[in-house]
């Protein structure tokens, strides 16, 4: 079982409504770091994994599997808001699609909704990719001073935590970016994930449709096959 602090009922509602340095000031977070070990706090594989996660980050360790919907709904309206930044170019898509489509619980957060999310609480998003072992680092050019680390293993994000060894203190899931530290363990991390081939080639992946049996071989050929014939369930082989 995990620890965590104790936390009041709407810190939910401070980490969507506040900035996230109101959040730490309210919830008296520390820039110390404790003895102890950096590890993966598991959240369900679902199409939300990564708003699960950045919130588990962002809370100190809190879970809470609804909060997809409301991290989405902060997505498209900075996007909406900002449709010059938020163009065709980069987003895949025209504007307007794109804030439909983000708030659509059956697609996928990704890079683009990490550097939002990071501009939006002020606070780089370290997400440690388990594939090609690399740090890739949100609103690093931003000068903020605090980090929160998900790991990445090619379709699934979780929450890395901070897992003191003396059981009084609490987990630790925020960290001052002047502690570089944390960046060599969270290497160390996705060296090992690698080595014991604990991620998912999405370009190369076998798959087969789970609707006709057809075998299918990464991301792009399952998108077509979906596209062709509407069948949207597939399992790895």
């Amino acid at each position: 079982k995990h620890r965590s602090r104790s936390r009041s009922t709407n810190l939910s509602n401070q980490l969507i409504s506040h900035s996230y340095s109101d959040v730490m000031q309210s919830s008296g977070r520390s820039d110390t770091i404790p003895a102890g070990v950096l590890m993966r706090r598991v959240v369900p594989a679902n199409n939300s994994c990564l708003f699960t996660s950045v919130y588990f980050a962002l809370s100190g360790g809190e879970f809470n599997d609804t909060i997809g919907s409301a991290l989405r709904q902060i997505i498209a309206d900075t996007v909406a808001a900002d449709p010059f930044a938020y163009n065709e170019a980069l987003l895949g898509k025209p504007n307007r699609e794109y804030c439909t489509w983000i708030l659509n619980e059956e697609h996928w957060g990704g890079a683009i909704e990490l550097s939002i999310l990071s501009k939006y609480y002020g606070i780089e998003i370290v997400a440690v990719d388990t594939q090609h072992v690399r740090l890739n680092r949100f609103g690093e050019d931003m000068a903020h001073d605090k980090r929160i680390f998900l790991i990445y293993d090619g379709i699934h994000y979780d929450p890395l935590m901070w897992e003191p060894l003396d059981s009084k203190n609490p987990i630790q899931t925020v960290f001052p970016v002047a502690n570089d530290s944390v960046l060599s363990m969270a290497l160390e991390i996705a060296n090992e994930a690698k080595a014991s081939r604990q991620y998912t080639d999405v370009q190369n992946f076998s798959l087969r449709c789970l609707v006709c049996n057809a075998g299918l071989r990464g991301n792009s050929q399952a998108q077509s096959h979906a596209t062709e014939t509407g069948h949207m369930n597939f399992g790895e082989i």
